[in-house]
């Protein structure tokens, strides 16, 4: 798998990626891609996941599949998460330092394992 994007959606191709467990960590960090996360897109492979830091909600305003979020902390680890969210939904969860977007039903948090690496380079990049 590596990091490669070709499968990626154009969109999401300018993000910086992570490998994670074995799964693309793309990080949003522009104020476009933060407020985009999935919108839009018809569909993302199932070993990518949508890093939003410093965030602590997000929409589905625009969503055309339905997506798992996590509610992460400022060490990466998992505080909730919100399964099967379909369009046209606002999800938050107050002490949330960041937050992971995937497809339902796939991805690395479903198998409660964290991106917590991914994060902590975030905020020393940052």
């Amino acid at each position: 798998m590596g990091l490669d994007r070709e499968d990626v959606p154009a969109r999401l191709r300018r993000l910086d990626v992570a490998a994670v467990h074995g799964m693309r960590l793309l990080i949003a960090r522009g104020f476009r891609a933060r407020l985009l996360g999935l919108a839009w897109l018809a569909a993302v492979p199932d070993d990518c996941m949508l890093l939003i830091p410093g965030c602590r909600s997000i929409h589905t305003f625009g969503m055309r599949f339905r997506i798992d979020v996590t509610f992460l902390d400022a060490e990466g680890r998992e505080l909730r998460t919100v399964h099967d969210v379909g369009p046209r939904r606002v999800v938050r969860y107050g002490p949330a330092a960041a937050v992971v977007e995937r497809p339902a039903g796939s991805g690395l948090i479903a198998r409660r394992e964290d991106p917590a690496d991914a994060l902590r380079e975030e905020r020393r990049a940052a």
